[in-house]
């Protein structure tokens, strides 16, 4: 597909890397001489330098041929001009992202009259993220689907589990059989493991099934905790706006810390029931003089990812059960956990997560696209949801009989009301649900989960 981004920020940035790696015709327009450098070094786009609302620019640039232009600069007003310009000098269609929690509210409003297929809000995403991962503490990552019949948890394996050391094969006899450890993280390693396979202390597990039996299971080997009622968050952006608004719903009681005493009285203004602070997040006089050892989670959204893992780090020390961390500029996700953080929010690999959905969609709209495209282990591998179609080619046919391609696993079937952990002579009929973990394999259509020679046994 061609594909025109307009602005090279973090987002920008990062979605033309993943979508140049799936080997899509990928050009960058933006006005910053030296991003366009870094991008031209590292990256296999084309690059124009200019202002991504010109029209001579868009011409420039193959918008009368373009299949997608997203607009991602830190101008919504900007991305809402580029959206509407680009589709009427003929992109097939449009990417706009837009993040001022006044458009939020009107987001079909603006699609229909721009014409826009798809609106993305990073901070809404993050924010809907943290909230997630809120609401089951125990866990460093969550994701559902199946709309919400199968649940994706990340747990981290400790030496006190009753688990370590036991081969997979015989944990049914013990714990909750109908889940599915699908992929682990050892090291900077990614292993699908089979029923030989033993936890180990300190191994990312995870782990699928329907929302119960993953609780089930956590409460069982010890990775469960209370409820969160009581949050600090560190940062008053966008972020943590949206996300208070979220936790409000859920009665949980949440106080943000803000240096800028503007940006205070603001969200003051915008958010009555929450307590907002002026001060320094990463002071820990003022942290424990707002009851930090008291908090049952503690979440830093400011933009700078040091400050971010400081007070993080002393939200640790201070007993804190839940440490979520935002970051945008640190991409080593392995330095927070060995640190102790037990989560991590990534705007713009959130807002990736999104549009690699759409775009694969769009890549394969007459086969079998993912309806849900997620990354996980800090993104060396991805959790696919598929709907099993007419252009499926191995409809009714035993898992046993199929060689599914290396690296992919079938992790969960969800079938009308039944939620299936597949074993061998589980069939994948017309209008099931199934999810797919792929570790270092894009896989774009359904079809492309079997081997393309000898595909069956």
């Amino acid at each position: 597909m061609k594909i025109i981004i307009i602005g090279d920020g973090k987002v920008g940035h990062s979605l033309a890397e993943h979508l140049s790696r799936e080997n899509h015709d990928v050009t960058i327009i933006d006005k910053n001489p030296e991003a366009l450098r870094k991008a031209r070094e590292t990256l296999d786009v084309m690059c124009i330098k200019g202002n991504g609302v010109s029209t001579k620019i868009m011409l420039e640039a193959g918008v009368k041929n373009a299949d997608l232009l997203i607009a991602a600069t830190s101008s919504d007003e900007m991305n809402m001009v580029c959206a509407l310009t680009g589709r009427k000098l003929g992109a097939s269609h449009t990417i706009a992202r837009i993040r001022d929690p006044e458009y939020a509210n009107e987001i079909s409003v603006l699609k229909q009259e721009l014409g826009v297929d798809l609106v993305i809000n990073p901070e809404q995403a993050a924010a809907r993220e943290v909230a997630r991962l809120l609401r089951f503490p125990s866990a460093a990552d969550v994701e559902h689907f199946a709309k919400g019949r199968i649940e994706f948890v990340e747990i981290v394996a400790t030496q006190d589990m009753p688990i370590i050391g036991i081969p997979l094969k015989h944990m049914a006899e013990k714990y909750i059989a109908n889940i599915l450890i699908g992929a682990v993280r050892r090291n900077n390693e990614v292993i699908i493991p089979n029923g030989d396979f033993e936890i180990a202390a300190d191994d990312r597990l995870n782990i699928i099934g329907r929302p119960n039996d993953v609780f089930a299971f956590c409460k069982q080997i010890g990775k469960c905790t209370q409820k969160i009622k009581k949050v600090m968050v560190v940062g008053g952006g966008m972020v943590a706006h949206y996300l208070a608004m979220n936790l409000k719903l859920n009665d949980i009681k949440v106080k943000i810390i803000e240096m800028n005493k503007e940006r205070c009285i603001e969200l003051a203004e915008m958010l009555p029931d929450t307590l907002i602070i002026n001060g320094d997040g990463a002071d820990k006089d003022l942290l424990d003089s707002e009851n930090l050892s008291e908090m049952d989670a503690f979440i830093a959204l400011t933009g700078r990812d040091e400050e971010n893992l400081i007070s993080a780090m002393m939200a640790k020390q201070n007993g804190v059960k839940k440490v979520i961390v935002k970051t945008t500029r640190i991409d080593n996700p392995i330095l927070f956990h060995d640190l102790g953080i037990d989560s991590i929010v990534n705007p713009k690999l959130i807002t990736t997560n999104y549009i690699l959905k759409f775009v694969r969609g769009l890549s394969n709209a007459m086969g079998n696209p993912a309806e849900t495209v997620y990354k996980i282990i800090d993104g060396k591998a991805e959790v696919l949801e598929f709907i099993a179609n007419k252009s499926t080619k191995f409809l009714n046919i035993p898992l046993k009989k199929l060689k599914l391609v290396s690296g992919v696993i079938i992790g969960a079937i969800a079938r009308k009301n039944e939620i299936i952990i597949p074993h061998g002579d589980d069939m994948i009929k017309l209008g099931d649900d199934v999810i797919i973990i792929s570790i270092d394999k894009r896989i774009s259509d359904f079809n492309e989960i079997i081997a393309p020679v000898g595909g069956l046994l």
